[in-house]
């Protein structure tokens, strides 16, 4: 019952797509179509001709269930939709459909925030896009993402983001080093939301002023993980943030040591961490190890 809630969630999301095919000789209805390609891509299908074979052998049931009422569609049938549809429309559906099976994480959503370009994917003129994106902890899934103008990067491209969600109220957003700016703050706080941002090497005068703070006297609560060969201890110290901090709603500053050992070769980095959220050190740590995972995950994907 639950996966049959879920199936009909996507497909009125799917139904507010604007179809731009021709009324006349319609044989399948566009989010039926659109419901059936996105399952057969996550089955594994990677070509117009694959999605159509998996299409023809769903069997009836799978095709009910997807929207696909008047049976399987063909190869051509479903390139045709797809190159005709509105990407940021189909875009948009997807994202809000993430947004509902995204994990909380004590009572919260955490999102990640994070850029990077699209390999093979060239334009015209030799360049690649380059996206800006918001992914779910827990599940790495988009919710949502903007292209950053050629002529711009991706700080602004990030506070448009923002804009494009309908309701913010209780996330926690994480950044990386890059989008550690006071305007960014500024606009997660506005939409009622947390930021976790991370302050290293590339911004030398903050990272050296909370690197001289008394961190010798603060308690120390470290984790320890290990797969694949490797094995990592992750060591958080959370204080106050100092009266200097200028950023907006700063609650806590932070210091985060990660020991990675892998084939007996050590690698230390050492990171500091600004936040408006007063949680315990242990879930700060958490939201941090979140978005590396997360990072890495949209690397591989869009590589």
């Amino acid at each position: 019952m639950l996966a049959a809630a879920r199936s009909r969630y996507l497909l009125d999301l799917l139904a507010q797509v604007p179809d731009p095919r021709s009324r006349r000789g319609i044989r399948h209805p566009l989010a039926g179509l659109l419901a059936t390609g996105i399952a057969a891509v996550v089955a594994g299908s990677r070509s117009f001709a694959a999605i159509g074979q998996w299409a023809a052998d769903a069997g009836s049931d799978v095709l009910a269930a997807l929207g696909a009422t008047r049976g399987a569609p063909d190869e051509a049938t479903f390139r045709r939709a797809f190159a005709l549809v509105s990407a940021d429309a189909l875009d948009a559906a997807l994202g809000a459909w993430c947004w509902t099976r995204a994990v909380r994480a004590g009572e919260r959503l955490v999102i990640a925030i994070d850029g990077k370009t699209v390999r093979g994917a060239k334009r015209k003129g030799g360049k690649a896009p380059h996206l800006v994106a918001a992914l779910a902890h827990g599940i790495g899934a988009v919710l949502g993402q903007v292209a950053v103008n050629e002529k711009s990067n991706e700080i602004p491209a990030a506070r448009e983001l923002l804009k494009a969600f309908a309701d913010l109220a209780g996330a926690v957003l994480t950044i990386d080093a890059l989008h550690t700016q006071h305007d960014t703050a500024r606009a997660i706080l506005e939409r009622q939301a947390d930021y976790v941002m991370t302050v290293k090497a590339n911004m030398p005068t903050l990272y050296k002023q909370l690197k001289k703070l008394p961190w010798t006297a603060v308690p120390a609560v470290s984790e320890v993980s290990a797969d694949h060969g490797r094995r990592a201890r992750r060591t958080i110290k959370a204080v106050l943030a100092p009266s200097w901090i200028e950023f907006e709603g700063a609650a806590q500053v932070a210091r985060l040591r990660r020991t990675v050992t892998k084939k007996s070769r050590k690698t230390v980095e050492v990171v500091y961490l600004i936040t408006s959220s007063n949680t315990d050190p242990e879930t700060l740590a958490a939201w941090v190890r979140g978005h590396w995972e997360i990072e890495n995950r949209l690397h591989w994907v869009r590589s």
